[in-house]
């Protein structure tokens, strides 16, 4: 049995000085029960928390660490980097070559601006896209988080649903008013909403693969009528990729599935899992962002020289390796077809999402396509399903509404190890 005595501790402590003892409400584990694990450092695919335990870890720091942590070539750059100094406050080279980096591998980013957080991108992409069209109003999906900043969370995805809220407090009536809401996957209800809102609608956002109710997939001909729509309407398309970003293929989502947004937002997939971000997209829409035109956007540390660098070096081995995602959807899949077969002996109802290196496990006896569907499977088995999984050495997202995201450093060993920990795990939740 694992002990979390040291996490214990400090969980106690935590709360003295930080609102609900965490820095992000997804940590405090208040979703599946129990004590969150202090972590005291993480190796390829392990962590390893302040109670010594060793941990198969699927959440690679929520998506950005798709070789693993601590990965030697990104340490090395980030501690010669710093013995430069950690910020300038000024531009330097470094930025364009990763401006030209991210552009070589997503054919359709003509401008991109660098941020601080995948919050800040979302936000800012927004902004720019109401400013290009002269609109206010955008849709977003029930379901997909896009960052913590007030027109996103209106039924948002993930961390609020973990916590059940649906309507947040702080935001105002006039900021919800300009956000309509659709069900993933929903298309007829998008076209109902263009038809109630002609000409209001400045930007349709959306996760092209969800990650924030589970891993669930665009149904057929999904994200193809949304792209129609907006050429129809004039409206900007936005992808957020800051969880699909050089995970699903090095030009994310939009190359695995063969659409073109007109912004895409990154978050810390370009900083090796540093706190940095971007947004960007077709020429004649960015060319609308300050000093170049009138929509204002600016932040202090953007293209901040530590996590430019960590991106840079994890960007270039995917480019220089391309097999390297290859690899990591083929673990994936081995892994998805050892659950399935684990899951099916079981005799419960279950179903797993699975796309590229994103999977997820569903108690549930239907298809799992939205939000509702998400809401509607055994979320207290769930809990059960975690804590039977971490005391076997398998940390998983703590909670139902997220995806898992696999590392390259996992080994087929750690595979088979978490397949016969899920085995084990079902024996004692049954």
């Amino acid at each position: 049995m694992y002990s979390y005595e040291t996490s214990k501790a400090l969980f106690e402590r935590a709360q003295h000085s930080i609102p609900g003892g965490v820095n992000s409400p997804v940590r405090a584990f208040k979703s599946v029960g129990g004590t969150p694990l202090f972590i005291k450092k993480a190796k390829g695919a392990y962590l390893y928390d302040e109670d010594g335990n060793q941990y198969i870890d699927y959440i690679a720091s929520w998506g950005p660490l798709i070789l693993g942590h601590a990965y030697e070539p990104v340490v090395k750059a980030i501690q010669e980097q710093a013995t430069y100094s950690t910020s300038y406050g000024a531009p330097t080279e470094l930025e364009i070559k990763m401006a030209e980096l991210i552009k070589s591998l997503v054919p359709n980013v003509d401008l991109i601006r660098m941020v601080s957080s995948g919050t800040e991108a979302c936000m800012s992409a927004l902004r720019v896209a109401r400013g290009y069209t002269g609109r206010n109003k955008f849709i977003k999906f029930e379901g997909c988080y896009h960052g913590h900043a007030d027109s996103f969370l209106v039924k948002a995805g993930s961390g609020v649903a973990t916590f059940n809220i649906q309507t947040v407090p702080g935001v105002t009536a006039a900021i919800a008013n300009d956000t309509l809401t659709c069900a993933y996957n929903d298309l007829e209800a998008v076209k109902r909403l263009v038809a109630e809102h002609p000409n209001e609608i400045a930007a349709i956002i959306v996760e092209p693969v969800a990650g924030n109710m589970g891993c669930i997939l665009p149904q057929p001909g999904f994200l193809e009528g949304l792209r129609q729509i907006c050429d129809e309407e004039k409206i900007v398309l936005i992808f957020d990729e800051v969880m699909t970003g050089f995970r699903l293929a090095l030009g994310g989502a939009q190359e695995r599935l063969g659409i073109n947004a007109d912004l895409v937002t990154y978050g810390k997939v370009i900083g090796a899992g540093m706190p940095v971000g971007a947004f960007g997209g077709k020429r004649e829409i960015m060319e609308v962002v300050a000093p170049l035109g009138n929509v204002y956007q600016a932040g202090t540390l953007s293209g901040n020289p530590i996590a430019m660098i960590a991106g840079y070096t994890l960007l270039s081995e995917l480019k220089n390796h391309p097999s390297l995602l290859q690899e990591l959807d083929t673990k994936t899949k081995y892994l998805k077809d050892g659950l399935d077969k684990v899951l099916s002996e079981w005799g419960h109802p279950y179903t797993i999402n699975h796309f590229g290196s994103m999977i997820s496990v569903h108690f549930s006896n239907k298809p799992v396509t939205d939000f509702a569907s998400a809401a509607a499977c055994d979320i207290e088995l769930f809990k059960k399903f975690f804590h039977a999984m971490l005391q076997r050495g398998v940390y998983l997202p703590p909670s139902a509404f997220e995806s898992w995201f696999l590392n390259n450093a996992l080994s087929y060993e750690d595979l088979d190890k978490t397949i016969e920990a899920v085995r084990e795990s079902l024996k004692t939740i049954s």
